[in-house]
């Protein structure tokens, strides 16, 4: 069987950020390699990893950027921007924040993106006025939410994409936000970073457990998280969630993509395989059409091939989302 109409595979060019930093090649030739490799035909890319110039990249590099990609039958999807809040300590304006972010929407209608991408409520104010040059564009912003940041933790955010009612502002969902269990690997990590005994078996056991957040926060709290795993520690409030798909379905009508972030390609219990079937079958339901993306967040704590993680992860989803065996042959991601 083949995914649903409408419905393209994609992979982002966030997970070969270990490479980037390695600096033994150019970013935009690793972005590139999966497409040659024929992982995906559809990628995303980081603006920031991607050129010089930064965030005023030369059009003439995205351009360029996606001639390459167009030879070897690819295209950008969705590319990831920023806003840079301040300017040497002083909070930029409404207009140098827009001043910050026009030149990437210009370098990414140059890639020929579809879209690019903003944490979900980061335009703020920005977003009435910015609406006229995604039309001018033909670009859509998707507001990405992931972790914790659900329609209960962020009601006004969600609730002002819905108010715009426009086809250029649209929700990008990550799968973040619906872990039954916390990722194997992850759990190893701070178990050899010494976490305490207990806090770990309810991490194991009881992720979803209210409680077991109780316990998370207490630890950070009392200064006792070891200081080896404290950045890796802080997912635990930010990158990971515990939310069920039916806590996201009054904004399931706003998503126009999707993340399928995975850490490791540990499925024990159906901790990877349950969400994506539960949002492969969430979005089906609401007539869903555009990117589902693997994206791979693992890097922090793994030192994994992340060509072989990604098309591993992507032979996966493409399985599940088309209703087939986990063993059968990735469906590379096409323009459908």
């Amino acid at each position: 069987m083949s995914l649903p109409v409408g419905w393209i595979l994609s992979a982002s060019a966030f997970n070969l950020t270990p490479e980037v930093i390695r600096a033994e090649h150019a970013a935009d030739d690793l972005a590139l390699s999966l497409v040659e490799r024929g992982i995906a035909s559809a990628i995303e890319i980081e603006l920031g990893q991607m050129w010089r110039g930064f965030p005023s990249p030369a059009p003439a590099d995205a351009a360029r950027f996606r001639d390459r990609l167009a030879a070897a039958g690819g295209r950008v999807s969705i590319v990831g921007v920023s806003i840079d809040e301040f300017d040497r300590g002083r909070r930029r304006t409404d207009a140098e924040r827009r001043a910050f972010l026009e030149p990437q929407l210009r370098a990414a209608a140059a890639a020929g993106a579809t879209g690019v991408r903003l944490p979900i409520g980061q335009a703020g104010a920005l977003l009435d006025s910015l609406i006229p040059l995604l039309e001018e564009l033909d670009l859509v912003l998707f507001e990405e939410a992931q972790g914790h940041e659900t329609p209960a933790a962020r009601p006004e955010a969600y609730a002002r994409i819905a108010e715009l009612d426009t086809p250029h502002v649209r929700l990008l969902l990550d799968i973040s936000m619906l872990m039954p269990a916390l990722p194997v690997t992850y759990l190893d990590r701070l178990e050899r970073g010494g976490i305490p005994a207990d806090l770990l078996r309810r991490l194991r056991d009881e992720w979803r457990d209210p409680a077991t957040h109780e316990a998370v926060v207490g630890l950070l709290r009392s200064g006792d998280v070891p200081g080896p795993v404290h950045t890796l520690y802080m997912n635990l409030l930010v990158r990971f969630g515990r939310a069920q798909v039916s806590d996201l379905a009054s904004v399931l009508p706003l998503v126009g993509a999707t993340h399928l972030k995975f850490w490791d390609l540990d499925d024990s219990d159906d901790r990877l395989s349950d969400p994506l079937r539960d949002v492969g079958t969430a979005l089906g339901a609401t007539g869903f059409t555009g990117t589902l993306c693997s994206e791979w967040g693992g890097q922090e704590w793994l030192d994994d091939d992340p060509w072989e993680m990604t098309s591993r992860h992507l032979a996966l989803a493409g399985a599940l989302l088309s209703d087939r065996h986990p063993s059968a042959p990735l469906q590379r991601a096409s323009t459908q």
